[in-house]
């Protein structure tokens, strides 16, 4: 709760000039509303979309639920579906609905300026907000950096019995292991799949932070995890947390020697939105630098654009070369990583 009231204060103060004459304007203009199908739940989207509703004088009606089942809901309303956006934390998610026919193409220049052309569809169904990088929590004790500096190391005999990872089935994994076959191929993927299985310290388990805490006690050496949940732990008031993390340092691999991969949270404007240009405004506002800078700064994860600078903290692990593949790359792979996964007994 203090989180988020200080979020709330944060965003109220950053814009505090511009909606002096804006909410006038928009309490006497009665925008309506939006109604917003999301897949993420944060504070600091909630205070963002308050934020949007003081500016503009749209109400944001959100329903929440994980990405697939709101897909299936929206499917399964059809034409008579509400949803104006569609928000999710992968790019894999926003594929599966943009290839279920449950997007419509934005048309906004701000949208294309805001938003890099690699981490967005090609048609403007979708656009990433934020970014997060899909690295290695290791044990400095125990690792040097230069031992996982690329992806395949993760995979090699060095780290048998010392790797700990979440399930084959999450979704940041399969993201991933659609990344290294649209890089490598069906045959190196598959080699690297069972070398990650062979070099696991224990059955999957668990979620990111859970991996990072297995390091420090011991259990593992190194451990996939999504970047912003190792800086929440290093930043947050966890105190055993930050201790940890003392030991526990982060590192950001390589893919080919083009950077680390990333992934992204994005949205999109839906395909029946009976609200549609109250959509693409809550999208561009979600695009804006200030709403990318304090998503990055309270939810700890990178801002989508190269324009916009990382805030404290999430400004200590920035510098970090990201892997150009267009993240819409992902999805369409995703049903083939299952696949080797599965062989591979990553469960």
């Amino acid at each position: 709760m203090r989180l988020r009231l200080s979020l709330i204060a944060a965003v109220a103060g950053a814009a505090a000039l511009a909606a002096c004459g804006q909410n006038n304007q928009a309490a006497e203009s009665g925008s309506g509303e939006v109604n917003l199908y999301t897949a993420r739940h944060y504070d600091a989207d909630l205070a963002l979309y308050e934020r949007f509703t003081e500016e503009t004088g749209i109400r944001v009606n959100r329903i929440e639920g994980n990405a697939d089942q709101l897909i299936a809901r929206m499917q399964s309303e059809g034409a008579n579906s509400p949803a104006d956006v569609f928000v999710s934390a992968d790019a894999g998610a926003l594929w599966r609905a943009q290839n279920a026919g449950l997007f419509q193409a934005a048309e906004s220049e701000t949208l294309n300026e805001a938003i890099p052309e690699n981490l967005r569809a090609s048609g403007g169904e979708w656009f990433g907000f934020s970014r997060r990088a899909r690295v290695v929590a290791y044990n400095s004790e125990t690792v040097s950096p230069d031992e996982i500096d690329t992806y395949e190391e993760l995979a090699s005999p060095r780290f048998r019995g010392r790797l700990c990872v979440r399930s084959g089935d999450n979704v940041y994994n399969l993201s991933l292991v659609g990344a290294l076959i649209e890089a490598w191929g069906v045959d190196k993927t598959r080699d690297w799949v069972e070398g990650i299985v062979a070099n696991m310290a224990r059955q999957p388990e668990g979620g990111d932070r859970d991996q990072i805490r297995a390091v420090a006690a011991g259990v593992c050496d190194i451990a996939l995890t999504n970047s912003y949940y190792y800086i929440r732990m290093a930043s947050g008031d966890d105190e055993g947390d930050r201790a940890l993390t003392e030991t526990v340092k982060l590192g950001f691999p390589s893919l080919d020697g083009q950077g680390s991969h990333v992934n992204i949270s994005g949205g999109g404007v839906a395909a029946n939105a009976p609200n549609r240009e109250n959509a693409v405004r809550l999208l561009e506002f979600l695009a804006s630098a200030e709403s990318q800078t304090l998503v990055s700064q309270y939810n700890n994860e990178f801002p989508a654009s190269p324009n916009v600078p990382a805030p404290a903290p999430v400004d200590a692990y920035a510098d970090f070369d990201a892997h150009p593949m267009p993240v819409s790359s992902y999805g369409p792979n995703q049903a083939q990583a299952q696949s080797l996964m599965s062989e591979a007994g990553w469960r």
